[in-house]
């Protein structure tokens, strides 16, 4: 097993954690351009048993945690690894917890996974970090199915089957770590939690998770399929008007418009939104049948909105509203589903940048 400590200007917590886990484990600290004044916080890491590997400059967390992963896959194959922070969040336990999960799953040939250090957000827990996780929690769930306790948390764990595939996982900083949820989601790898404690150091003031706008890279999804539907809705209810006007029949209008606009919106999400490469046909017949299912509740949600004397576009928009969400959860999970990744070699995943990379 392989620790991976991304640190960016550490104190002493780190060498503290590094001594906690030698020699059960092997551990690599990536000092991510934290300048010559933090020079003995990593000589102690090292002088704990830790190898050190530093970026030239600050690159975030993200390159932090890929080169930490490139590594393992050049020097340590086969080998999972346990990804943790420097700043005194994640205890030697909850470490060992995710580790003992990694290994059990692997002694027992069960599938891939990640493995989350997930913590319970009870207690003296910010207002903040409380709000903030609920928030992207039930946006992650929304958007991607994945109902997780903790978004947020930076102690996870990879088997070595998916070191490539997470190297390849597009985001900078800390978007990175939201979009491995995302893309794991999307891939079918199953996510997996284990609970661990809840620990904040200066009412968690070093802090890089902004509620609004990370849970806002969550639904980026969402936002597309919005933008997409909301397209499709436009051009249908055009044409409904039309073909309302022009044939005198409710019926024909709802199927003559509900046809042209569900092939561009099928066109939009399929490329766009939920980026699938699957078959064509298979999938164009999963969304007829699913057009099909929404084209009997839409009309009979219209027929008796303006039997009731509500206007024609007003029972439009209240129909097409309460039939959203359903569309993009079934079109998720079963129109458009991820494939799963291929398995990666070592030479399959891009080395070192040794212009930038400097090992101990």
């Amino acid at each position: 097993m392989l620790i991976v400590i991304p640190a960016y200007e550490p104190d002493a917590r780190l060498a503290a954690l590094v001594r906690s886990l030698r020699p059960r484990h092997d551990v690599l600290v990536v000092d991510d351009g934290s300048g010559p004044r933090y020079a003995a916080e990593f000589a102690a890491a090292r002088a704990a048993g830790a190898t050190l590997v530093a970026h030239g400059s600050n690159r975030g967390k993200a390159a932090a945690l890929r080169t930490g992963m490139r590594w393992a896959l050049a020097h340590r194959p086969g080998h999972a690894v346990v990804c943790a922070d420097s700043d005194g969040q994640h205890l030697p336990e909850d470490v060992e917890a995710v580790a003992a999960v990694l290994e059990r799953r692997a002694a027992a040939g069960l599938a891939d996974a990640v493995v989350l250090g997930a913590r319970a957000f009870t207690g003296d827990v910010p207002w903040r970090s409380r709000v903030g996780n609920r928030a992207a929690s039930a946006a992650m769930a929304l958007v991607s199915g994945l109902r997780l306790g903790d978004t947020q948390t930076g102690l996870r764990g990879y088997p070595p089957g998916l070191l490539a595939w997470a190297v390849e996982v597009r985001g900078e900083r800390f978007a990175y770590e939201l979009r491995l949820l995302l893309e794991a989601a999307r891939h079918g790898i199953p996510v997996i939690e284990v609970r661990i404690g809840t620990v904040y150091m200066d009412g968690n003031a070093g802090s890089h998770f902004r509620p609004l706008r990370d849970s806002a890279r969550i639904v980026a999804p969402l936002a597309l399929f919005a933008a997409s539907s909301l397209g499709a809705f436009a051009l249908d209810a055009a044409l409904l008007l039309a073909l309302r006007a022009l044939t005198g029949s409710l019926a024909l209008a709802v199927v003559g418009a509900r046809l042209v606009s569900a092939g561009a919106n099928f066109a939009v999400n399929r490329r766009a939104v939920f980026r699938s490469h699957g078959p064509v046909a298979a999938q164009a017949a999963r969304y007829a049948a699913l057009a099909a299912g929404i084209l009997v509740a839409s009309y009979l949600s219209l027929a008796l909105l303006t039997q009731l004397g509500v206007p024609l576009l007003l029972a439009k928009v209240i129909t097409d509203l309460g039939l959203w969400v359903l569309s993009f959860g079934i079109q998720r999970a079963a129109v458009f589903p991820a494939a799963r990744s291929r398995r990666h070699d070592v030479k399959d995943t891009p080395g070192l940048r040794q212009n930038d990379v400097t090992v101990w």
